[in-house]
């Protein structure tokens, strides 16, 4: 594959003087930061014409694609392949702690996936100047994902545990509105893909000072979007199993509003301390009080790459439903399949 640049989409306009749409998606525009304190990153900023395929081991994409395929492949290897994984061992293990009580299986997970998430996220500074920063990415993220995916395979099989209070699923305007609320939560829940090539420790992962963006409306997004995610999925399943899951993923990220102002005031003192006065946890607090004010040309903040491709993957999720839900029952089926691969090593 070559190591040149892609071909940049035909910017001009469409015609009439009408501007081509994917000229916001190629190259961001600028908005009017006037009124910003410029202290702060200009966030989902992309450029296409910066982006490179680059050779294996660089940081252009190819290199990305390699790493998030040798991430996700270890983690189905050594984690959900029930054969060679430890997934199901896991949860054995937790059922076997809880009795078969579900309701505690997912209390036990909405523990253990806080203390190895932010645990480790915490351990950061620490952890970096031990092993670097690439390589400390990929510790937090392989017992991430593998907790992740285990909660949720198990919350997808056990969603009507319990006493079920209401079941909306198959009542139309319920479901077009939590699908609503759902699609619009992830807009807040995922602005780590202001930088993909960070997340795959492709390029130096950074502890960000955002200053616009989804930023302006909340300082805490994914604080937000859990919110809302599970506010959506709890009106449809009015379960007891879901209301505990529910409440312990917000209180979660409830905690980690904390912790996040944490780590940035660890990293950037003084200048977060002024972003943070011009923000708020609570959405559109900031702005109504004043202490925030919105450009006029706010639009173009939010009309770039990174918030196409969260819209994108939103819908390939809503789409893969189906399979998520016949996978957890495959898992559910399945059982327990004693040790794995690396059983031989010990």
């Amino acid at each position: 594959m070559s190591s040149a640049d892609p071909s940049p989409p035909n910017n001009s306009d469409i015609g009439g003087g009408i501007p081509n749409p994917l000229a916001y998606l190629t190259k961001s525009p600028p908005s009017d930061r006037s009124g910003d304190l410029m202290i702060g990153e200009d966030a989902a900023v992309f450029d296409w014409s910066n982006e490179k395929w680059g050779a294996l081991g660089e940081t252009g994409w190819l290199t990305f694609f390699a790493a998030v395929g040798t991430i996700l492949t270890a983690v189905a290897v050594l984690w959900a392949y029930a054969p060679t994984g430890y997934a199901d061992d896991f949860t054995a293990l937790l059922e076997n702690i809880a009795g078969g009580n579900s309701h505690i299986v997912t209390l036990l997970y909405g523990i253990i996936f806080p203390i190895v998430h932010s645990g480790l996220a915490s351990l950061r500074p620490l952890g970096e100047k031990v092993v670097g920063a690439r390589t400390w990415r990929v510790i937090f993220a392989f017992p991430s994902l593998c907790l992740s995916y285990s909660w949720i395979a198990y919350f997808i099989a056990h969603a009507h545990d319990g006493i079920v209070f209401y079941d909306l699923q198959q009542v139309g305007w319920a479901h077009t509105l939590a699908w609503i609320t759902s699609f619009t939560s992830f807009f807040f829940l995922y602005p780590t893909v202001f930088n993909l090539k960070e997340v795959a420790a492709v390029e130096k992962p950074k502890v960000h000072l955002w200053e616009t963006g989804i930023m302006r409306i909340t300082r805490h997004p994914q604080f937000v979007g859990q919110s809302m995610w599970s506010a959506a999925h709890l009106a449809m399943v009015g379960s007891t199993f879901t209301a505990l899951t529910m409440a312990l993923l917000v209180g979660h990220h409830y905690f980690a509003c904390w912790n996040g102002d944490r780590r940035l005031y660890d990293e950037h003192g003084e200048k977060f301390l002024e972003v943070k006065a011009r923000t708020s946890v609570i959405p559109f607090k900031a702005i109504v009080e004043g202490r925030q004010i919105l450009p006029k040309d706010y639009y173009k903040e939010l009309l770039r790459a990174p918030y196409a491709l969260i819209a994108v993957g939103t819908v390939g999720a809503y789409l893969a439903h189906p399979y998520m839900q016949a996978g957890a029952a495959l898992v559910r089926n399945t059982g327990l399949v004693e040790g794995g691969i690396l059983n031989g090593l010990f």
